[in-house]
């Protein structure tokens, strides 16, 4: 039986029964509908406020899954960007919000601790299916993904990090310029703070982290140093052997190299704090923070994370000589080598809606490729 709070909290975070789809005649802006390899939804209602979601493909098998979550008192937003293959980052998007909402009833409560809990949760769920599936796909023991989460509950704001992905909230100072602050640290190995960590962690293994092709890596690897998944760098059991010369290591680990531990921040939010731009480490490839919240606070919320993402996109074919219709003319797979996949999602807070009575569809919105056609998305799906 749960606790009155728990009660308030399955309520506030309960999606409905809701299931959609978007076809490309939904796209209203020429540039992203030319783009078969964009989806977004331009703006809905969530309880304090409004929310922009747009995604871009860039790899045959996109790797970014993404979800907003939204109920009469609290959003949630995850953003999953994955690496080796798609199967972490959608076990991710199957799982954590679920994780959480059971943590959080059994609590009555959300907390630092509770998302921490939700996250070790789902990270000990992808390591049993992959401890159940190595014998016949060994290679899932090489797929991780890095996990962005946030959730305003009561007005505060929890943001949790595995990896590279961002959030930046932007905070209107004097004269109504906005200020960008950049609220999670990324565990990525182009960090001074990374390499010292993982020296200091494993001062035995000179490999640690080593200069591979101009770019920090971790035994030579990968660059994030947490994550969900990537099991064969976590528990010696999963190593490969040398017929899998990707992911080989000369050595077997004695420890976990990676951890999925996650750095967690909570913000009560203050009056001049006006939006939160939740983005995969794809479109902070090519903006700033400040940048980003600049193009937020000076055009209109329609579709702001599809502006984001085109700005993104535009630079991306800047930097190789090229423009963005050009750049739409490549199909994926080889669009990987102009640029990331790419998810962006900016929640709006509108604190003069706190405690009034607003009309909000609780929605479950997710963004990933539809298996049964290669530029299908499904993106309004309720979870049962």
């Amino acid at each position: 039986m749960f606790s009155w709070l728990a009660r308030i909290v399955s309520a506030c975070l309960r999606p409905v029964r809701r299931y959609a789809r978007m076809s490309k005649d939904d796209f209203d802006d020429a540039a992203a509908a030319s783009d078969v390899l964009v989806w977004h939804r331009d703006l809905e209602k969530h309880s304090c406020g409004e929310f922009s979601f747009a995604v871009v493909q860039a790899n045959e098998v996109i790797e970014d899954q993404s979800q907003v979550e939204t109920g009469a008192d609290a959003v949630f937003v995850g953003v999953y960007d994955g690496h080796g293959g798609a199967e972490a980052s959608r076990f991710i998007n199957d799982h954590l919000f679920l994780n959480l909402m059971r943590v959080a009833q059994e609590n009555g409560s959300i907390t630092e601790d509770i998302i921490r809990n939700a996250v070790s949760a789902t990270e000990d769920g992808f390591l049993t299916l992959v401890r159940r599936s190595y014998g016949i796909k060994p290679l899932i023991a090489a797929m991780g993904s890095c996990c962005l989460v946030g959730v305003v509950w009561k007005g505060t704001l929890y943001i949790a990090n595995l990896g590279d992905s961002r959030a930046v909230i932007g905070s209107v100072g004097r004269s109504n310029k906005i200020i960008a602050e950049q609220l999670t640290k990324e565990h990525n190995a182009s960090k001074e703070e990374v390499r010292r960590e993982l020296r200091s962690l494993h001062p035995e293994d000179s490999q640690i982290v080593v200069m591979k092709q101009g770019t920090w890596r971790i035994k030579g690897i990968i660059q994030v140093s947490r994550s969900i998944g990537d099991a064969y760098l976590k528990r010696p059991e999963f190593s490969f052997d040398p017929s899998f010369p990707r992911f080989h290591l000369p050595e077997p680990i004695r420890r976990p190299v990676l951890t999925a531990e996650p750095s967690i921040c909570s913000r009560v939010l203050r009056p001049n704090d006006k939006f939160v731009i939740f983005a995969s480490d794809g479109l902070w490839e090519h903006l700033t923070n400040q940048e980003a919240a600049e193009i937020v606070h000076n055009n209109p919320r329609t579709g702001i994370a599809r502006r984001l993402l085109m700005a993104a996109l535009n630079e991306a074919a800047r930097k190789r000589e090229m423009r963005y219709k050009d750049l739409q003319k490549i199909g994926k797979g080889i669009r990987r080598f102009f640029h990331d996949d790419i998810t962006v999602v900016v929640v709006f807070i509108d604190h003069e809606m706190g405690g009034k009575k607003v009309t909000v569809p609780e929605l479950s919105i997710k963004g990933f490729i539809d298996t049964v056609g290669p530029s299908n998305f499904r993106n309004l799906r309720g979870l049962e």
